[in-house]
């Protein structure tokens, strides 16, 4: 069976009577862009060189954290976040373009609605792909993961995706000449408004400069709307534009129409509505209120459902068909990249469920996971299309198909020696966290002995990493000769189609149920014609509407826990102790977000006997009113940090910073030395204390005297660090004013507010003075508050 057209895919064919009035119409004459094709092509090609080199880099900076001798921009709390946006959206999103600009146009019959559009698309992204690029290393960051970027590339982000790329595929659509719209469609459809609706609302900050801005989202509010984006941009980037792809390409690559169009539907509107639910479980056991993670996990629990129906979809489109995967490369990456789906969404839920999470979370077992899907799933799924393409789009004969069998082959040995080990990485970090011995004590008190045991693993990581990286080359090699055998001029094809008529003669659905002659309730007969799926052929004509439905189960959806969590005052108590950070303390944590230090530090200690008995009191949620952004983490190479303050001498974190071995042996962490020698702008933190004021913060004097006040507590801090036996100077920086101390004023402040001693309340009587008295009247002082690791802290609501 052949399906070169595109409606072959489907069974999206004209409606009886209707075939012979169409051709009696005036046929219209189209080509296809695929010069924009190759574009993005050629760009997922190079971003994947890239993306994948610095993955291998920061995975060396790992095992050799002196690797660069300590260069501020090449250390890993930076290249970490260059590397996921690498891989993700200049690797990935590029290689959607090239999908969705290449099925969009023949699966609509029509060449796409703009050229300069597209043109400016393709631009676009680049340009904000090489931004990224450049401010990442220099430390301009907004420190949440995968939305690491500062707000004018945020504002260039929404421009270039919604009115460049969503606008010309959505007029594509109305332009189109297919009648009804093929399943990659709407996955395409799906993946435009959700990823708008995410970056929106995760990114709505308040800038003080081009390089800095601050959330309208505090603590637990900004968690949980940093993971409302993180994992639905995992979902709607990673996940639904693939989808589109396999449903598209695997068929093209087998030769076989799509296993299911049932399925296919099932697949779709549940793995929409439901996927949106699930972010909350990145943050079980934290400061998040339970009801929130638990409906989190509940919900990715049930995407085991939609995610195995697309997997079965994909892999049963392969029936009759199977003798071609020992002999085509291209069927070979399609089929592993499938299964890797499958595993990797047979995992993700897994992983949500609140036992196994207490044991996974901040461990290696994490990134293992994320690593399957986005090397064996959005990795494989993209070379697969790629050699699919590069003989079409370069009209010749791909180069070397051994090649292209051989890059499978070193890229899935490379995936396998990459996660194996990491997975076993991640289980031993679970279990030494939590071993205590018999007498209640820490087997593993040490937080490096941790790191130490896993350094071995970490390098069977690099060489995994190497192989995918060589693989990636051989196929950039396959690719340069492919290229060079192209014709020199390119071959046209032009085609006839009439435009869609404005009148359409509906389909004839059947309504008879085949239960009509059983003794059955008549729901059960209408559940039967329902489920013939008539109703959403009528859908699949409408793009408008149809985008407006998917539109609505995503924000209706998402609704359900935003609402509670931003409305529900108990949800994030506050503590009457916890105050907003002073001048100096706020330029510090600034420098920690710079550092990328919430790459390999968290600051949340879950309410496990073993990580109380080793970093103290959980945290709690009103702690945080005042992080903007928050710090909570996702991973630990470095000890927790949440009650950091107080635990180690000014010093101590000076020679940390200098050189983390002197104090920390056999530390993974890098040197820090250019904060030492680099100093912080004093008149600068007037803008920072003006943003956090303007967010609800209560200064006071604070804001007018904010330089003054940060250079004396950096005196006090700096006279600490002489009186310990350190240096009045470094080089040419005096200790006062290098970035050093503002960072470890910061430290020293963090998690030491709930310990504080409350301040005694005054009543309004006694703010007048007593008869015949030049004094006020004092007021009774509150009863102290005793904390332990049972006690209750006192809250009082949020106002």
């Amino acid at each position: 069976m052949s399906i070169e057209n595109p409606s072959d895919l489907s069974a999206s064919n004209d409606p009886a009577g209707s075939l012979h009035s169409r051709t009696q119409e005036q046929l219209e004459t189209y080509s296809y862009d695929d010069d924009i094709v190759r574009k993005f092509a050629t760009a997922t090609l190079v971003w994947a060189i890239v993306g994948t080199l610095a993955g291998l880099i920061v995975a060396v900076l790992l095992v050799l954290p002196k690797a660069f001798g300590g260069l501020e921009w090449l250390s890993f709390g930076r290249l970490r976040p260059l590397h996921t946006n690498a891989a993700i959206f200049a690797f990935a999103g590029n290689a959607i373009f090239a999908a969705v600009y290449y099925s969009t146009q023949r699966l609509c019959k029509c060449r796409m609605w703009s050229d300069t559009l597209g043109r400016l698309h393709f631009w676009g992204w680049q340009g904000i792909i090489v931004t990224a690029a450049i401010t990442l290393p220099l430390g301009i960051t907004q420190s949440k993961e995968y939305a690491e970027l500062e707000w004018p590339v945020d504002l260039a982000i929404a421009v270039v995706w919604l009115v460049f790329f969503g606008g010309n595929f959505l007029m594509t659509l109305i332009h189109r000449r297919e009648r009804h719209m093929y399943v990659a469609l709407w996955f395409y459809i799906a993946t435009i408004v959700t990823v708008t609706v995410l970056h929106v609302f995760n990114n709505l900050v308040l800038p003080i400069h081009l390089g800095k801005s601050y959330p309208v989202y505090a603590g637990v509010q900004d968690a949980f709307m940093q993971w409302w984006y993180g994992h639905n941009a995992v979902a709607f980037f990673l996940t639904t534009p693939f989808l589109g792809l396999m449903y598209y390409f695997l068929p093209k690559a087998a030769n076989r129409p799509v296993f299911s169009y049932k399925l296919s539907i099932l697949h779709f509107w549940s793995l929409v509505f439901i996927y949106i639910w699930a972010g909350p479980h990145h943050l079980h056991y934290t400061a998040l209120p339970e009801w929130a993670s638990t409906l989190g996990m509940l919900f990715s629990v049930m995407l085991w459902m939609p995610s195995w129906g697309g997997m079965i979809n994909g892999l049963l489109t392969l029936r009759g068909a199977w003798q071609k995967v020992a002999t085509d490369p291209v069927l070979k990456f399609f089929v592993v990249g499938v299964t890797f789906y499958g595993m990797s969404t047979f995992e993700g839920p897994l992983l949500s469920v609140k036992s196994v999470n207490g044991l996974s979370h901040y461990t290696d077992w994490t990134i293992a996971h994320v690593h399957s899907g986005a090397l064996g799933w959005n990795g494989m799924m993209s070379f697969g299309m790629l050699y699919w393409l590069l003989p079409r789009l370069f009209q010749t004969k791909l180069w070397s198909t051994k090649a292209a069998s051989a890059h499978f082959w070193i890229a899935t040995i490379g995936i396998l020696l990459y996660i194996v080990p990491i997975y076993a990485a991640g289980l031993m970090q679970g279990l030494m966290w939590r071993a205590m011995d018999e007498t209640g004590n820490l087997v593993y008190p040490d937080f490096i002995e941790t790191i130490q045991s896993i350094v071995p693993l970490w390098w069977l990581r690099v060489l995994g990493g190497a192989l995918f990286v060589g693989g990636t080359l051989l196929m950039a090699v396959n690719w340069f000769m492919t290229w060079a055998t192209r014709p020199a001029v390119y071959d046209v094809p032009v085609y006839q189609s009439p435009r869609l008529s404005a009148h359409y003669d509906e389909e004839h659905v059947d309504s008879t149920s085949k239960l009509d002659d059983a003794p059955v309730l008549d729901a059960a007969k209408s559940l039967d014609v329902w489920s013939r799926m008539g109703w959403h052929r009528r859908w699949e004509r409408l793009p408008v509407r149809f985008t407006i439905l998917t539109t609505l189960a995503v924000i209706i959806a998402s609704l359900f826990e935003i609402i509670p969590t931003f409305l529900i005052r108990s949800n994030v108590p506050t503590i009457a102790t916890v105050k907003p950070y002073t001048p100096l303390e706020l330029a510090g944590r600034d420098i920690f977000v710079a550092e990328g230090c919430y790459n390999c530090h968290s600051q949340m200690i879950r309410p496990f006997v073993a990580e109380t008995k080793r970093y103290g009191e959980y945290s709690k949620p009103g702690e945080s009113i005042y992080d903007r952004p928050f710090q909570w983490g996702s991973r630990r190479i470095g000890p927790d940090l949440a009650r950091e303050g107080g635990k180690q001498s000014s010093l101590w974190h000076w020679l940390h910073f200098e050189n983390p071995e002197q104090v920390s042996p056999g530390s993974v962490m890098p040197s820090y030395i250019h904060l030492l020698e680099t100093e912080i702008n004093f008149s600068g933190v007037t803008d920072r204390v003006w943003a956090a004021q303007t967010l609800g913060a209560p200064y006071d004097f604070e804001l007018e005297e904010a330089p003054d006040l940060a250079r004396r507590q950096a005196e006090e801090i700096a006279a600490d660090i002489v009186s310990q036996g350190g240096p009045v100077s470094r080089g040419e920086v005096m200790t006062l004013n290098s970035k050093a101390v503002a960072l470890i004023a910061f430290l020293q402040r963090v998690g030491t507010d709930i310990f504080a001693a409350p301040e005694p309340a005054v009543t309004p009587a006694a703010e007048e003075a007593a008869p015949g008295s030049e004094e006020p009247i004092e007021a009774e002082p509150e009863a102290e508050v005793a904390f332990g690791s049972d006690a209750e802290i006192a809250e009082t609501s949020q106002q």
